[in-house]
């Protein structure tokens, strides 16, 4: 039995730097609305990676599809671009310590649970990573009775958790694009 329905939110956009930042907003937003706040940071380096990949290296266009999937335990993170050729991971040790390249599939695969790449039929590929759900998230009420918090020390920006939204409704699966 699936106590939960699976959650997506689809990006398509030219991945140029400018649009990079944004859907790292994008992400960030939606991981918050499914109040997976602690996958925030390691799925939005995970993405930059792989979006400043596409920038650098996809052929004959940029753009791509990202794709922010939760499914029961599991966030994944794809990116789908329209370059046949599968990218190649770096040895690390062989890179040079100043280098500013080299190391974002390495990044992906120690942020994650896991990672790959699979072709998508003849005109290019999906780069994929996943994280694993706190079982709090999942198991959290859609809808949160509003309550009067306890006195607690004040925190840092980045920890302060969004307010419940308790007038909005289980929400149908996002759809974005960016314009390029």
């Amino acid at each position: 039995m699936i106590s939960h329905p699976s959650r997506h939110c689809t990006v398509e956009l030219q991945a140029l730097p400018s649009r990079i930042g944004q859907v790292r907003r994008i992400v960030s937003a939606q991981l918050r609305y499914w109040h997976l706040d602690s996958l925030i940071d390691r799925a939005s380096l995970g993405v930059t990676e792989l979006l400043s990949n596409v920038h650098r290296h996809a052929q004959p266009d940029k753009t791509c599809t990202v794709e922010i999937e939760l499914l029961l335990d599991r966030l994944t993170v794809s990116v789908r671009d329209h370059d046949p050729r599968l990218p190649v991971v770096a040895d690390v040790d062989a890179i040079a310590p100043l280098s500013t390249c080299g190391r974002g599939l390495a990044m992906v695969a120690a942020v994650s649970e896991s990672w790959g790449v699979r072709p998508d039929g003849e005109s290019g590929k999906v780069v994929w990573f996943t994280l694993p759900t706190p079982s709090a998230a999942l198991t959290a009420p859609a809808h949160r009775p509003l309550r009067a918090a306890p006195e607690k020390p004040a925190r840092r920006f980045a920890e302060v958790a969004p307010a419940a939204d308790v007038l909005r409704p289980e929400h149908a699966p996002a759809r974005s694009a960016v314009a390029g």
